[in-house]
């Protein structure tokens, strides 16, 4: 049974876990999305998901704990000034798992796993204003009326 066993392991002894999960949290803060495999970005979303809740309440209390998991002061500034500004108002989620097909070499799972509000393709129907103008569907376009003019046999009848 595989009662209270929440993490996974990823085939790894605990250091280098820890270690690889901070790399490849950095990078995702660094770039705002990073390609990986499946099971990999689903120990990365649950590792970064509560450092990312922290740096919305700016303390020192918070950075310090927030750089003892991460381990780099540049990601820790840049999650602190940028990304929590962007997600601010969010109440969580703030990571999007995209599989993305299985790799070549292997046929692992890839997935790519990105900050949500980065990505501008995704946000770009949410930002932009709607028209205010009402269509009806009998109103459609008008269409040009055309004069007609009698021809030469109905003007001669006349």
């Amino acid at each position: 049974m595989r009662h209270g066993k929440k993490v996974s392991h990823l085939g790894r002894k605990t250091a280098h876990r820890r270690s690889m999960l901070a790399n490849m949290a950095c990078s995702l803060i660094e770039h705002k999305r990073i390609n990986t495999t499946v099971a990999k970005a689903k120990a990365l979303k649950q590792f970064v998901e509560p450092l990312v809740t922290k740096s919305k309440e700016d303390t020192m209390h918070n950075r310090r704990i927030v750089f003892s998991r991460l381990r780099q002061k540049e990601a820790v500034t840049e999650l602190f000034r940028e990304v929590a500004v962007k997600v601010g108002d969010r109440p969580g989620g703030y990571t999007r798992i995209i599989k993305l097909g299985n790799r070549l070499g292997d046929n692992a799972e890839m997935a790519m796993i990105e900050l949500v509000d980065y990505n501008e393709l995704y946000n770009a129907g949410k930002t932009a204003k709607k028209k205010s103008t009402r269509r009806s569907r009998r109103g459609g376009i008008t269409k040009a009326v055309i004069p007609v003019t009698k021809s030469k046999e109905t003007k001669e009848e006349e």
